[in-house]
């Protein structure tokens, strides 16, 4: 497990995902890291803009942290990641699960992705289920939580979990399970692992839609508050009725918005699709033909 060990942290939401990205640090070496980063992305007129990103680069910079890390906790279906732009000002690794080579194996062909890098050679480092690295002072543990995606992984550096998608807060209650290689039953066993943690444990999520009756976006919850209030997962809830409730759910949701552009970018890293012979870069989205169009 972790070592002891409670880093500093700073949380910067954007509004336009619903996401939440992390500048975390150890305030004793001031060495750090910044998770799941935004990169801004208007899909209406296909222009990309780094204004959230500088926001944390201006904030690592205020408080003296040397960037080390770039970590992703998965590949996002639902924003655009920045992580090459901050990798290129800062020098910081990009980090992410193993099994981001599923993920890819998935969707290369959905694109036609000649160009992914094989092995998920874009990324700097993949982790391994049980992989610790240093974070100055403060010891990082990798934790594999499929079941959103194959390739989710939770870091817990020191005193705090930061666990994606896997987890919301304790009003509203845990991730869709229907994006290709998600299960149900697989996310019931994750969310396990992370409540079995100790329940003093902080526990950061990527993204708040703020439950009925909150007035506030919020991110941060513990452990102990998680297995008491999560109406999905709260201790008393059987795997049984998580899977059936999950999958009814999910049956119901729309694909978010930003689903074809995100997962093109985001599983090479960040890295746009290349330029064509005009030299412009181009999205690509896939066409389904239905009732009377198909066969055209």
């Amino acid at each position: 497990m972790a070592e002891s060990g409670s880093p500093a942290i700073r949380a910067f939401f954007d509004a336009a995902t619903n996401t939440v990205s992390y500048l975390v640090w150890d305030a004793a070496s001031r060495q750090g890291a910044i998770i799941d980063p935004v990169l801004d992305w208007d899909n209406r007129g296909g222009t990309a803009d780094t204004a959230g990103a500088d926001a944390i680069l201006a904030a690592a910079e205020a408080e003296g942290v040397a960037l080390r890390w770039v970590l992703e906790t998965h590949v996002h279906a639902d924003h655009l990641t920045a992580a090459p732009y901050i990798k290129a000002r800062t020098g910081a690794r990009i980090g992410i699960g193993e099994h981001i080579r599923d993920v890819q194996a998935i969707f290369r062909p959905v694109f036609d992705a000649a160009d992914l890098i094989p092995e998920g050679g874009d990324f700097d480092r993949l982790f391994a289920e049980g992989d610790r690295f240093m974070l100055g002072g403060i010891e990082a543990e990798v934790i594999h939580v499929p079941g959103h995606t194959p390739a989710c992984i939770a870091y817990r550096i020191g005193d705090a979990a930061f666990v994606g998608d896997t987890l919301f807060m304790p009003d509203y209650g845990t991730a869709r399970c229907d994006f290709p290689g998600g299960d149900a039953r697989t996310l019931w066993r994750s969310i396990r692992k992370l409540l079995a943690l100790p329940p003093e444990t902080r526990i950061f999520t990527a993204h708040d839609y703020k439950a009925p009756g909150r007035d506030e976006f919020a991110w941060e919850s513990t452990v102990a508050e998680q297995r008491a209030r999560n109406p999905h997962v709260r201790d008393g809830v059987t795997e049984e009725e998580f899977v059936a409730m999950r999958e009814a759910k999910d049956a119901k949701l729309a694909p978010p918005v930003l689903l074809l552009p995100s997962i093109q970018v985001n599983m090479r890293a960040g890295r746009f699709p290349p330029a064509e012979s005009n030299g412009v870069r181009y999205m690509r989205i896939p066409v389904v033909l239905r009732g009377g169009l198909h066969g055209q």
